[in-house]
C-alpha cells in the first residue's frame, strides 16, 4: 500500500513539473501599443511635477501604453495574470490615450482616480505585494485628489 501511494505521489508530481515546463511556451503578447504623444494625459491635462512622480510610480505600469514589465512576466502562469490586469486597467482607464475620452468622462475618471485611491483600491492590492514602491502614502492621496478636483475644476470653466 505504501508502495503505490509513493508511485502515484510520483506520478502527480511529475505530471505538474511537465505541466509547468510545458506552459512556459505559452507567453501572452507583453508588447506596449504605439503612443501618440498628443494623446496623453499630461498633453491633455496640467499635471504638477509632484502628480507626475506618484502617477509614475504607482500607476504608470497598469494604465499607461508605457508598461515596464517585471521578472515575474516571464513566468507562466503569473503573466498570464499580469497580462490580464494590466488588460483591465488600460480599458478601465489609460492615460496614454486620454484624448479618446469625452470631456464627460475624462471628469468621471478624474473623479475615479480620487475615489479609487481614497478607498485604497488602488494601486490594487496584489500589485503592491511585489511593488511596494507604488504604495501611496497618505500625503499622496491628498496631492492626487486636490488635483483631480482642480483638473476638473478647470475642465468646467
Amino acid at each position: 500500500m505504501k508502495k503505490i501511494l509513493k508511485t502515484v505521489v510520483l506520478i502527480v508530481f511529475a505530471v505538474l513539473v511537465l505541466g509547468f515546463i510545458v506552459i512556459q511556451f505559452f507567453r501572452p503578447d507583453f508588447t506596449n501599443p504605439p503612443i501618440d504623444p498628443a494623446a496623453t494625459l499630461t498633453a491633455n491635462v496640467e499635471v504638477p511635477e509632484n502628480v507626475k512622480t506618484i502617477l509614475d510610480r504607482s500607476c504608470r505600469d497598469c494604465h499607461t501604453n508605457e508598461t515596464q514589465y517585471p521578472w515575474y512576466a516571464k513566468i507562466q502562469p503569473s503573466a498570464w495574470f499580469l497580462k490580464d490586469h494590466i488588460d483591465k486597467g488600460r480599458r478601465e482607464v489609460n492615460f496614454s490615450t486620454w484624448s479618446a475620452l469625452t470631456p464627460a468622462r475624462r471628469k468621471r475618471k478624474l473623479s475615479e482616480v480620487c475615489e479609487q485611491v481614497q478607498n485604497r483600491e488602488m494601486p490594487l492590492p496584489s500589485y503592491l505585494w511585489i511593488h511596494r514602491d507604488a504604495a501611496l502614502s497618505d500625503a499622496d492621496i491628498k496631492t492626487l485628489c486636490d488635483w483631480t478636483e482642480a483638473a476638473r475644476a478647470k475642465m468646467s470653466e
